[in-house]
């Protein structure tokens, strides 16, 4: 019935289809940055995209803000579960690589930089955790793409527009 319960849902579809080995692969879009949809359960009657454009409107960031805090709660809840989910020899969280952030670091001017991602997830040992790594202006996002495709043991070298993998991941 409402965004919350249907994002919940498909956390429950992906966590169900790890557990089962049915795949180890998927992406799921949690929010559109261009969608109109408002978060009345958090007291934002705005739409996220409207929202995105403040125009350095202080109230507008904030309520941007709100809706990223609660989008980012969701994704926790869904990190909790995969953490108390057994997994052979340690849990689902423990064996997965999760991707989770925006394509622009501004909304308002439509800039693709300082991008605010989470890199979840243990990677059968492959990621180190609890880390805050912050990379120069101009880092591809497609290079960190490949660091964690490789680390995941996928022979790639190039995705998109990457120059290589990224040290230090």
């Amino acid at each position: 019935d409402t965004f919350e319960d249907h994002a919940k849902l498909m956390f429950d579809l992906q966590l169900l289809a790890f557990q089962a080995d049915l795949t180890r692969v998927s992406t799921f879009l949690l929010a559109r940055e261009l969608s109109g949809r408002a978060f009345p359960r958090i007291g934002v009657s705005e739409g996220m995209h409207s929202l995105s454009h403040h125009s350095d409107n202080a109230e507008k960031i904030e309520q941007l803000a709100k809706v990223n805090v609660h989008l980012l709660n969701l994704f926790v809840q869904y990190l909790d579960r995969l953490q108390h989910t057994q997994d052979g020899d340690g849990t689902l969280l423990d064996h997965l690589v999760l991707l989770y952030g925006s394509g622009l670091g501004n909304g308002n001017l439509h800039e693709p930089k300082r991008l605010p991602l989470i890199v979840a997830g243990g990677g059968c040992g492959e990621i180190q955790g609890g880390r805050h790594v912050r990379f120069p202006s101009g880092t591809i996002l497609s290079n960190l793409h490949v660091t964690l495709l490789q680390k995941l043991g996928v022979p790639v070298t190039k995705v998109g527009d990457s120059t290589g993998p990224l040290a230090g991941i």
